[in-house]
């Protein structure tokens, strides 16, 4: 039986395409700096999104890490969502590597945060405090992709503030084809940006860091510091360079896919919350981890939470959202 495999878009295998462009890279010692496909990437990425430089790197955990530190010192704080991946899903990484505070905010329901709230959170010039230095946003957050008026405003205030921006943009990508523009003019208006390549783009490993020259040399350093330096990284890189080439504009049909999953639960009775992307919110209630064994059994893959969490990326197809209609419908009866 065919799996149906719903809990992430990181579950996604490299097409028959990208394993042929992983044979093929053309390979060095990227520690070195002489890895010519790791090179391609890093300047592809910094090129396309507006900066000057960027850094390959291993995950998007590593990304996101390596960027709050570059750009806070031992005793600085960064502000950023209570439900964002940098504060809540990377292991705390931030504060025990990079002795960096966060101050989390409750997050608004379009997945930005208050910048009145913002502005009460940043700690006086005192040496009681924390130094705040940093705002962290996501996009897209939980599916929902943040307004360019948004960002624009997020800008201004970091600015006036003295503030450094970072984007985690993990599903960037899914962010920009929503928007129907291109991906600069989202990331235009930060600092630095943590791309990755193992979610909606395909890619099986790696996530790139974008910003300034200054900024990527000192999160170089540090990559080697918590081990993320790798040798002949080209054959991962090449998975990324094809996703940019093949796999972009594809995620329209996740996109797609996500709004006729969510249009059928509906039409079963589910609460399903409103869909932008690739992420179907249903509310499942205690029946949750039934309802994942019931589909299981049934070979369709999910996670087992009261607020359930479906991905749509390029593992399936609109074939498979009806067969997941089916199960629920079933399960329901």
């Amino acid at each position: 039986m065919p799996i149906i495999d719903l809990r992430s878009d990181t579950v996604t295998q490299p097409t028959a395409g990208m394993r042929e462009a992983m044979l093929a890279a053309e390979l060095g010692d990227d520690v070195y700096g002489e890895d010519p496909t790791v090179n391609r990437l890093e300047q592809r990425l910094a090129q396309d999104l507006g900066f000057a430089a960027a850094l390959f790197v291993p995950t998007g955990t590593m990304s996101n890490l390596l960027g709050l530190m570059a750009h806070c010192e031992r005793g600085d704080e960064y502000i950023v969502g209570q439900q964002a991946h940098t504060y809540k899903y990377e292991g705390g990484g931030a504060a025990v590597l990079g002795s960096i505070q966060p101050q989390p905010l409750d997050m608004e329901q379009d997945g930005s945060l208050d910048l009145a709230r913002v502005e009460a959170a940043i700690k006086q010039d005192d040496f009681h405090f924390a130094r705040t230095r940093l705002l962290a946003l996501e996009n897209t957050m939980q599916g929902k992709v943040l307004p360019l008026a948004y960002l624009a405003e997020a800008r201004a205030f970091t600015r006036d503030k003295g503030l450094a921006l970072h984007l985690d943009g993990a599903r960037l990508f899914n962010a920009s084809v929503r928007l129907g523009v291109e991906a600069r003019e989202i990331t235009r208006h930060f600092d630095s940006v943590s791309v990755c390549l193992s979610k909606g783009l395909g890619a099986p490993v790696g996530s790139v860091l974008c910003g300034s020259e200054a900024l990527i040399g000192k999160a170089r350093r540090l990559r080697k510091m918590v081990g993320g330096g790798m040798r002949q990284a080209g054959v991962l890189a090449a998975a990324g360079l094809y996703a940019l080439d093949h796999q972009v504009e594809r995620l329209v049909e996740d996109h797609a896919n996500a709004d006729s999953l969510a249009a059928g639960l509906r039409e079963l009775g589910y609460a399903v919350e409103p869909v932008q992307t690739n992420m179907v919110y249903v509310q499942v209630g205690e029946r949750a981890a039934a309802l994942q064994a019931f589909c299981a059994e049934r070979g369709i893959r999910l996670s087992a939470a009261p607020r359930l969490r479906m991905v749509t990326h390029l593992g399936v197809d609109a074939s498979a959202m009806a067969q997941v209609i089916e199960a629920f419908a079933a399960f329901r009866a």
